[in-house]
Formats: C-alpha cells, structure tokens, sequence
C-alpha cells in the first residue's frame, strides 16, 4: 500500500499533461512563458509540465532555473509539498459499496486479470478495493521504457525546498479526486480497456508526445493528441471549467508577488487555455526563448 500511494499522485496529474480540445493553440512554442502587464509591478512566469518522464529524457534548462529562483512563490496543479497528501489521496481511492470487478464485464474483467499478471506483474486482487483510475496509474507507469522515471512537479518541489519558497495549489486533491468520481462507470472502464488492449500502441504514442515535449512543440503536441478518444465529451469537465477556474487565483497571486506557475503542458494550448484566458484578462503573455 506504501507503494501504491506513492503512484497516485503521478497518476491524477498525469491525466493533464496535454490538451486534446479542438481549438486554435498559440502560434509560438514554447514550454515557459512570460506574464506581464495588466497592473502587474514585477513579471511572473507559466511552465508547461509533463507529469512522469524517463530520467533521461528529463530537462531543466538555465532559463527555467531563473525564471524559478525570480519567483517568490510556487503554484502546481495541487500542493505537492503537502505531507499530508499521499494519505488524502490513498483514503479517496478506496471503493465504498462496490468492488474493482463491478466496473467491468466478466470477459473483460478476466483479460485485465490476465493483463495485470502478464504485464504488469502485480495481482489484481491486490487492487480489489481500489477505484479504477489507480489501475490506470499503475498502467502508464508501466508504458515508461526505463526504471528510473522523473516527475517536473517533484522536482519543483525541491527547488523550492532548496530556495525556501513556498509551494500552493491551484486546487485541491479533493477537486481532482472528484473529477474523476464524476466520470460514469462505463467511461472509466473504456479508458482502461483500451489501454489493455492497445498496450504496445499506447507505448509508442507515449515516446512520441515525449520527443516532441523535448522539442517543445506545443503544436505538434496538440495536433498529436486531438485524435485520442479518451476524454471525448468530457474537455469541459476534465480541461475547459479547470482552466477558467485557475485564472482569478493566478491573478491574485501575480497581484501579490512574482509567482512561478506549472501547470500541464495541455493547459497552455488552445483558444481556452490558461494563455489566451490570461490574454483575454489584459495580460502580456510571451514565450522566454
């Protein structure tokens, strides 16, 4: 149970890393971005994140690091820094009053079995009491070609550590837990399943979101993505309603000090994205090249 605490987080950021909305992304590409204007006295800086990424493929450039040390406090999805988050998040991903089994047809349910064991090399009665998207953790861990993974977010952490900064959220475990306690039965099941049966798929699409974040491509990120099934009819719930929420707090944590937000790199994109929803607040919005 230890171990699998510490898989939750990666997974609740992990479902944001890229914005699948068909909408217009910026022209400009780029990961880290410069906010200033709209009565603000000293600029503060946005960073799009991907949540779990091999060691090797993992980068901090100088620029990041300035922008970083420039910023008197650190904004994430959620408070990472929280001690008490792991054991929020592990108590919210218990089942009440069904079984893992109840999400899923019985053929569906024996090739998963089988998958778990195969693959995965875990049982999946360990995980009988647990909620589906832990499953879907634990699967796209297993889609990473190493053993030694890197998370952006925990790494800003230490930095702050190291820097004696602050670090906030922009919402809480409760609010992502919920997201996903939203989503019907059946959706969760799908998402799953398609990951079972489209393993080997999953894992080259994965290597190539991760090529083209290293390139800082947001385009070809967005374009990459649009195409993915998994969150179809739900951009609003999952993407759209979180961005605008994130706005009012961005701006009056800019308002107060320079602040350092990272956020998923999908965020950023489209004509409802954190960018052009800053913009559209007035705000000066340009890429740190």
């Amino acid at each position: 149970m230890k171990r699998l605490s510490m898989l939750l987080p990666i997974f609740i950021l992990q479902q944001f890393y890229i914005n699948p909305a068909p909408a217009q992304p910026p022209v400009e590409n780029s990961l880290l971005w410069e906010i200033t204007g709209n009565g603000l006295s000293k600029p503060s800086y946005l960073y799009g994140t991907i949540h779990i990424i091999c060691k090797k493929d993992f980068f901090v450039s100088d620029k990041l690091k300035k922008t970083f040390a420039a910023s008197d406090k650190i904004y994430l999805e959620i408070d990472m820094d929280d001690p008490a988050m792991n054991m929020k998040m592990l108590q919210l991903s218990v089942l009440k009053g069904k079984k893992l089994s109840d999400f899923f047809s019985g053929s569906d349910y024996n090739k998963l079995n089988d998958f778990f064991r195969d693959t995965i090399k875990m049982p999946l009665t360990f995980l009988a009491t647990m909620k589906p998207f832990v499953l879907f953790s634990i699967i796209t861990l297993k889609m990473l070609p190493c053993q030694d993974q890197k998370s952006y977010e925990m790494a800003f952490v230490e930095m702050a550590k190291e820097q004696h900064k602050e670090v906030l959220g922009l919402e809480t475990v409760e609010d992502q837990m919920q997201i996903f306690d939203d989503l019907p039965d059946s959706v969760q099941a799908q998402m799953i399943m398609r990951y079972v049966n489209e393993f080997n798929l999953q894992k080259e699409d994965f290597s190539k979101m991760v090529a083209e974040y290293k390139k800082q491509n947001l385009d070809s990120l967005y374009q990459q993505v649009t195409s993915s099934p998994d969150i179809q009819g739900s951009e609003k719930v999952l993407l759209f309603d979180r961005n605008a929420r994130w706005i009012p707090q961005m701006e009056s944590a800019m308002k107060e000090s320079p602040t350092f937000f990272a956020v998923g790199a999908g965020h950023l994109a489209g004509d409802k994205g954190v960018i052009n929803l800053l913009r559209q607040q007035g705000y000066t919005v340009k890429p740190v090249q």
